[in-house]
């Protein structure tokens, strides 16, 4: 068997080999890894909600958020409290671990700090992990979220050093490093991934995998996007993606990141049962469950379902001790197949 190691040190030679290994060759390699770290027949379930919608500064050209486009989606308010908290109960109740919430900010604004905050300690004293993404972040800020309990924050690097400036101008690739360095040192667990199917060339996919697994330690959780291609936005004409390649990239970060959770996130409304198997035989023991990922549209949660159950693939459960073991035995007995699944989300465009 093939003994991973965790490294730091991946040259860019090497993970281009990787990509490059025959597909059967470099699928078995990344089971392998995945067999040592995990339950290879066992998937993180997680919720992805849209907090504050649209009008964001940033001119990502891939995001229907930007301001800078003309995708008909508006500009929204900070989600109220106790909107917010009904969501991350109908979550938990319908078989999700961890409670995603995402903000269109450059950076959140002092003023909007202390309802975000209580969100998180509302929502993590649901006996969920709490997640957030608003944009770069001060050391302070980190701070601050850390204290209220922040299980992780959301800041993908999105494509390689070396092609990030054809998709973004608007912040730097430093920036977005130094947001994950406060991250870390706050105490929280970083979530980094990023977008494939941007117009990249195979070298930029290989050079965005080495920029996270330089991350010392590696992300605890790594979302590998397809593009979801909106209109109005800059790359709504972008070439196709083939799935094969999509595949690869998968198994690659499972080889690089052997105790990551890999993420198949946006763009699976758009895969095959077929390729998103795939994907799961690469490596990949995480999505995002139910309709919506902020704006784009996700499977539908009993879609999910029915593909776990063809596969044979449970709901991986958090270790967790004391009020939340009582409240996620619960949640377990219940499983993903119950009515508010269907209740998980609602599109933020209209609260």
């Amino acid at each position: 068997m093939y003994e991973s190691a965790t490294r730091h040190d991946w040259r860019l030679e090497e993970i281009e080999a990787l990509l490059a290994l025959p597909f059967n060759d470099l699928l078995f390699r990344a089971q392998q890894v995945h067999r040592q770290h995990f339950d290879a027949n066992a998937v993180q379930v997680s919720t992805l909600l849209s907090i504050k919608t649209g009008a964001c500064p940033e001119d990502c050209k891939y995001c229907p958020q930007s301001g800078h486009y003309a995708t008909g989606l508006g500009k929204e308010k900070l989600l109220e409290i106790d909107r917010v908290v009904a969501q991350a109960e109908a979550a938990r109740e319908a078989g999700a671990s961890r409670f995603c919430m995402g903000a269109a900010w450059r950076s959140p604004r002092e003023r909007d700090l202390p309802v975000v905050l209580e969100m998180v300690r509302r929502v993590k004293a649901l006996g969920l992990e709490t997640c957030m993404t608003l944009g770069m972040l001060a050391p302070a800020q980190a701070d601050q979220l850390a204290e209220a309990g922040l299980d992780y924050y959301n800041h993908n690097l999105d494509t390689s050093p070396e092609y990030y400036g054809e998709i973004i101008t608007t912040r730097t690739y430093a920036d977005r490093l130094e947001t994950l360095d406060n991250v870390r040192q706050a105490g929280m667990k970083v979530c980094s991934g990023g977008i494939l199917g941007l117009g990249e060339a195979p070298r930029d996919r290989a050079a965005l995998l080495q920029q996270l697994a330089r991350l010392d330690p590696h992300p605890e959780s790594v979302p590998i996007n397809q593009l979801v291609k909106v209109p109005g936005t800059p790359l709504e004409e972008a070439e196709e993606l083939d799935p094969i390649d999509f595949v690869r990239a998968i198994a690659v970060a499972r080889i690089l990141m052997p105790r990551s959770h890999v993420r198949l996130s946006a763009g699976r409304e758009q895969m095959s049962e077929s390729t998103q198997a795939l994907a799961f035989l690469a490596g990949a023991n995480s999505i995002f469950y139910g309709d919506k990922l902020l704006t784009t549209a996700n499977p539908q949660a009993q879609r999910d379902q029915e593909l776990f159950a063809k596969l044979g693939i449970d709901l991986e459960r958090r270790e967790v001790t004391g009020d939340d073991d009582v409240a996620l035995r619960t949640l377990a007995a219940a499983g993903p197949n119950t009515a508010s699944a269907q209740a998980l989300y609602y599109d933020a465009s209209l609260a």
